[in-house]
């Protein structure tokens, strides 16, 4: 709002200083100004969300009326906030439903526009792309990035024009970059309780419930040195492995005799798996059971 030579120092006032800063600019642009925050679940403070809403109640405010967006794919943050935040928000919800395969085609033919020449993308290459946003949850974000990938390929191949073949091989990458980084942002812990099930798939015995993979895990944490989690903390780390896109957890019901649980496999390419696991797998040694798939996509790791 302020001038970029007049930006206040991102520390040394306090809060209610700020606020006030806040108000000032404005009441001087006066009139209706709406605040839009994308992302708004990543507020740690939601202080905020209650100041703004009642900032011209309070009398902070005279000339300006604000109003308040807050973005969020997050559709249960609502319930995290307090009752006097969502009092002050007055708020009311409006979903947007994810992008279809049509939609997500104008998206981008806008970007074809600019980021192409005339006649570079093949007739098939945006209606491909769109398809796949459509089919992940209709993200425009994962079909831009889909297109830009393919187009990379293409200039990289030194050819003329993407092609279909150039948007498959892209795809591919990009799912197997994704896995890589998601397993290298787990805890140790759950590295270890995804290795666990790894072994267990290269001796094809999954899908596994948790009490098969917990003998396997603990096996591997007595080798790398460190206490195993609770059976309850393990079962949480499958879960967020599943949200991960990593592995596939299918819930069971066997009725009274066996009640309800959880069957555990691998969702990703074993090779794809044991590449993200490289780390993991020199520190904990290469089990038994993965050894010969470990051979083809790694060098030999010895234990």
């Amino acid at each position: 709002m302020r001038d970029p030579a007049d930006q206040i120092s991102n520390t040394g006032y306090p809060q209610a200083q700020v606020y006030s800063f806040l108000w000032d600019e404005l009441d001087e642009l006066g009139g209706t100004v709406i605040v839009v925050l994308d992302e708004v679940d990543h507020i740690n403070d939601n202080s905020i969300l209650y100041q703004i809403p009642r900032a011209r109640s309070n009398g902070y405010l005279e000339h300006a009326k604000i109003g308040l967006i807050g973005i969020s794919n997050d559709l249960s943050f609502r319930d995290s906030l307090s009752a006097k935040v969502r009092s002050s928000l007055c708020e009311k919800e409006v979903s947007f439903p994810p992008y279809d395969a049509h939609e997500l085609q104008k998206v981008l033919r806008q970007r074809e526009q600019v980021a192409f020449h005339e006649g570079a993308l093949a007739d098939d290459v945006i209606p491909l792309c769109a398809a796949y946003g459509a089919q992940d949850a209709g993200d425009a974000r994962q079909a831009l990035d889909l297109l830009l990938e393919a187009g990379d390929i293409a200039r990289q191949d030194g050819v003329d024009q993407v092609r279909d073949e150039h948007v498959q091989e892209a795809r591919e990458k990009l799912e197997r970059d994704r896995i890589i980084e998601g397993v290298a942002d787990l805890t140790e812990h759950a590295r270890l309780i995804l290795y666990a099930l790894t072994t267990i798939e290269g001796e094809d015995n999954t899908p596994a419930r948790s009490r098969d993979i917990r003998p396997r895990y603990e096996q591997l944490c007595a080798h790398v040195g460190t206490e195993p989690l609770t059976s309850r903390r393990m079962r949480d780390h499958l879960a967020d492995l599943a949200m991960l896109g990593v592995i596939s957890s299918v819930e069971k019901n066997e009725g009274m005799s066996g009640g309800k649980y959880r069957e555990h496999a691998l969702k990703q390419d074993l090779h794809l798996v044991l590449s993200a696991l490289e780390e993991t797998i020199e520190f904990a040694g290469v089990h038994e059971s993965i050894r010969p798939y470990y051979q083809t996509t790694l060098n030999e790791v010895e234990d």
